[in-house]
């Protein structure tokens, strides 16, 4: 009986995983669950992959790093302060209604007094003195001079324009109920299985190729690969280091690999002992060897890193020198500190394979200096909710700079302000940082600022903010007969130029 059971299972599995394979629907792996589809809730990646396909912004980021017209058929700084965007006319979103300056105006004040997790995107907009001029014309003014502005409203879940109606209307269930201008609509979401799209009719500029657009999470990396081997999925967006000669050797597949705009990084709680005391982070930074983290753990994809700013980003100082384990300077700075004999701690890390290898190879590494590490892995909404409370000791992540500018690389995850409901989960604070971070905001491109943001990268490893790990690669893998894919070195690729051969 049971045998039958499983075979009428496995029967069902297959059934509907070729449903989703067929020609008129893009199946695409990912590491994990959205967390949310309202922008100013959730900043993962898992959730922003999805609402990339349903939200747009007034301006975008080219492949040339420029900032672009996207809702907005143009747009002027007017001064220091104030931005004009003139919005294209007739653009729909998926409810029918046609976007207005007043869906602008609500979007960027919900933004600003809600959106806490994204504050460190949307604090400088000054939504006081928003000013509507007619229905598709609107000046939008920072409350100080920022040079990364125009960046910020790029942004994947900070700058995406909502209907006002639409979000009244959904209430508190505007997480499960996305509504957008893009070129696909949300249809359905079975937690922890799938979230289904649609291609939308009524999309203003060009129509997605394929019909449905489906994303599954499948959280166990070579279950990924062996997804896409036996053609369940078409696209697989966080390959293992492990699986790329898998996908290489396969001639059903092909493989993206590129530098990520991201670090890898063990955060350290500074606002508690024994962490808060610069002598064990830095004892704890000299025993981390992250040539055998990228050696082992990442099979040797990527490099060490050297500092929280990704080699791909504008400002990156490879004047800084690499993190070389010394174990005698640790041991010494730990007696130095009063921990001779060490101390006990947690160390949290999501269940993804590279994670929970990274996470053991600290475990053994602290071990010489007496640090001994309880490794406890978590599901990544799990673990993202308990960053929330700030009761963690250490705690393994990579931050991905989606914007290609190093204030937000640096800001979102430095700066004090947000060191309560912000990013700023290590709890990191130093004066210093705040003024060079404010002064970043205010200066425009040039040596001046390369200046400043050279010697917050120092200042930042320095006072060891976090354990500067590794910088990963994007691999991608997917079926030989996708072709349009266009890739994002943020990581929220866009799907609705991609085909089937």
């Amino acid at each position: 009986m049971m045998k039958k059971m499983f075979l009428v299972c496995a029967f069902v599995l297959s059934v509907v995983s070729c449903a989703f394979a067929q020609g008129d629907t893009l199946t695409v792996a990912v590491p994990a669950d959205s967390k949310s589809l309202d922008p100013h809730a959730a900043p993962d990646l898992a959730s922003t992959a999805v609402m990339t396909q349903i939200m747009e912004s007034l301006v975008t980021i080219d492949s040339k790093g420029e900032i672009v017209p996207l809702l907005a058929e143009s747009f002027e700084k007017l001064d220091d302060l104030n931005y004009k965007f003139v919005l294209r006319k007739g653009v729909k979103f998926h409810n029918g209604e046609e976007l207005k300056a007043g869906d602008v105006k609500f979007t960027f004040t919900r933004a600003v007094k809600t959106g806490k997790v994204i504050d460190y995107v949307v604090r400088n907009i000054d939504i006081d003195n928003i000013k509507i001029v007619d229905d598709y014309t609107i000046i939008v003014p920072s409350r100080t001079p920022d040079s990364s502005f125009l960046a910020c409203l790029s942004h994947y879940c900070a700058g995406v324009i909502l209907s006002e109606r639409a979000v009244n209307e959904a209430g508190e269930n505007v997480g499960t109920q996305p509504v957008g201008t893009g070129p696909y609509k949300f249809v359905s979401w079975q937690k922890a299985n799938r979230v289904t799209l649609e291609r939308f009719d009524g999309y203003w500029g060009n129509a997605a190729k394929v019909k449905n657009l489906v994303f599954r999470p499948i959280t166990e990396g070579t279950n990924r690969c062996i997804e896409l081997e036996t053609g369940g999925v078409d696209v697989v967006t966080s390959l293992l280091p492990i699986d790329v000669n898998r996908v290489e050797e396969n001639s059903k597949l092909s493989l993206i690999r590129v530098p990520a705009p991201s670090v890898m990084y063990l955060g350290m709680n500074i606002s508690e002992d024994p962490i808060k005391d610069i002598r064990v982070r830095k004892a704890i930074s000299l025993a981390i060897d992250n040539r055998a983290i990228v050696k082992i753990a990442f099979k040797g994809v990527g490099l060490p890193a050297r500092g929280p700013v990704p080699p791909t980003i504008k400002y990156y100082d490879a004047s800084l020198p690499e993190n070389l384990p010394d174990l005698d300077k640790a041991k010494a700075l730990m007696e130095e500190a009063g921990y001779k004999d060490g101390f006990k701690t947690e160390l949290w890390c999501r269940d993804d394979k590279s994670y929970i290898d990274t996470a053991t190879i600290i475990q053994a590494q602290l071990k010489k200096i007496n640090v001994d590490v309880d490794v406890q892995v978590m599901e990544w909404g799990a673990f993202l909710e308990k960053l929330k409370q700030r009761e963690q000791k250490l705690y393994l992540q990579a931050w991905n700079s989606v914007i290609a500018d190093p204030d937000y690389s640096l800001f979102g995850v430095f700066h004090s302000s947000q060191k309560l409901t912000g990013l700023n989960r290590s709890v990191y604070g130093n004066p210093e940082v705040d003024k060079l971070l404010d002064e970043g905001k205010l200066v425009g491109d040039s040596p001046e600022r390369e200046a400043i943001y050279h010697k917050l990268q120092h200042l930042i490893v320095d006072d060891v903010a976090w354990g500067f790990l590794h910088v990963n690669e994007l691999l991608i893998g997917m079926q030989k007969n996708v072709k349009g894919f266009i890739f994002d070195p943020s990581g929220n690729h866009k799907y609705y130029q991609v085909s089937f051969e």
